[in-house]
């Protein structure tokens, strides 16, 4: 868990939280990493909110599936984020979505109960855990509302153009690199994969953007 230590300390969970007082709270919240491999689930849809979990190291996704089966991606969680801490919080008795590792991954599990419960050592770091997580899931509900205001839009090309052009706000440059692949992008947008293939297809033939996988340099997209 040592070997992880950093990754914590990037956690907005663990904010303000000191490293010595990190190793005692780990241990009272029965705090255990678990190594994933490529396709593995972490929960399935349906599944009790047993615990609240922290990406260490690989890569999660985390995807809704409909009656007939069609997926809808929600999030990529890379390392130093955290996951199922909203439906911990709201006591559900079955997750509604399901967790994936996109690739090798390693994941801290932290029991919920405990985290959501005073123990009786009286742990100084509780007060600031809680503080912590409910900031957590404040921001999260921002890129909810994101991810709405995304898929409200009425074409595929008006919903890349959206997408494309907060991705380039996010990181104050015109290229850039997304954390999607291209299905796993059609799916966050909601959207069919080779309709949006030809959409970013038109964009780059039109001079608009350069792409290539992941990688995007917007030239002259306009909303």
């Amino acid at each position: 868990m040592d070997n992880f230590f950093e990754i914590l300390s990037h956690c907005p969970l663990f904010n303000g939280i000191t490293t010595s007082d990190l190793t005692g709270m780990l241990k009272c919240l029965n705090a255990k990493s678990v190594e994933f491999s490529k396709g593995d689930s972490i929960f399935l849809e349906g599944d009790p909110a047993q615990f609240v979990g922290v990406v260490l190291d690989g890569a999660i996704q985390i995807l809704q599936e409909d009656y007939y089966g069609n997926r809808s991606v929600l999030t990529i969680l890379e390392p130093g984020e955290l996951f199922a801490e909203v439906f911990s919080c709201a006591g559900l008795n079955a997750i509604p979505v399901s967790a994936i590792a996109i690739k090798k991954s390693t994941v801290l599990l932290l029991n919920c109960q405990q985290m959501f419960t005073v123990c009786g050592n009286a742990c100084r770091f509780h007060s600031q855990l809680l503080q912590n997580l409910l900031k957590v899931m404040a921001m999260k509900n921002l890129a909810m509302t994101q991810k709405i205001r995304y898929m409200s839009q009425k074409t595929t090309k008006d919903k890349l153009t959206a997408f494309l052009l907060d991705q380039a706000k996010q990181n104050d440059s015109s290229e850039f690199v997304i954390p999607y692949d291209r299905q796993a992008l059609a799916d966050y947008l909601g959207v069919e994969r080779s309709a949006m293939s030809v959409e970013l297809s038109k964009l780059k033939k039109n001079g608009q953007i350069d792409t290539k996988g992941s990688w995007f340099r917007l030239k002259e997209l306009n909303a």
